[in-house]
């Protein structure tokens, strides 16, 4: 599903135009992004759980030429699903 598809479902199920589930959708995003960034965790009920790791330094191979480098440590967002979630999955 692309963004397009996922905003007119979003406009069908809420009952709302496709502009204003799009700015929805966008404020959702940028709140994530928000929390984030301040290093805090966000639970969405019945969705999942939003959170950023920790990745530490490590050494990989470049896939081109197989040399050794070093892949430097960073913050990756994560995401958990929901039980409520997982159980709908047939």
């Amino acid at each position: 599903m692309k963004k397009n598809e996922l905003i007119s479902a979003i406009a069908e199920k809420s009952n709302v135009k496709k502009i204003e589930a799009e700015r929805m959708l966008d404020a959702l995003v940028a709140v994530v992004g928000e929390e984030l960034n301040k290093g805090e965790k966000l639970t969405v009920p019945s969705l999942g759980t939003f959170q950023i790791k920790e990745r530490k330094e490590k050494e990989g191979r470049n896939p081109r030429t197989g040399e050794k480098m070093i892949i430097p440590a960073a913050k990756v967002p994560m995401f958990k699903v929901a039980k409520n979630l997982k159980d709908t999955i047939k």
